[in-house]
């Protein structure tokens, strides 16, 4: 069964190496997700405070819309 994280909960996932300590492996067996997702999470995600991680899933969500709209 495939999960999907919350902004939130991704970066929670990513501070944990930064702030555990733990490596990457490590996380990603504790989380049950696949290292290619955390470091493509982190690509996508480091860097990147909470309120502008959400904007991003926002205009990507409505980008999303309306391509709908205009396919149908």
């Amino acid at each position: 069964m495939k999960k999907k994280y919350s902004v939130e909960e991704i970066l929670r996932i990513l501070s944990e190496e930064k702030q555990t300590g733990k490596t990457i492996r490590g996380i990603c067996r504790e989380h049950n997700i696949t290292e290619q997702a955390c470091y493509r999470w982190r690509l996508k995600y480091e860097g990147v405070d909470l309120k502008e991680a959400m904007r991003v899933k926002q205009l990507e969500e409505e980008n999303r819309r309306l391509k709908q709209i205009i396919i149908d």
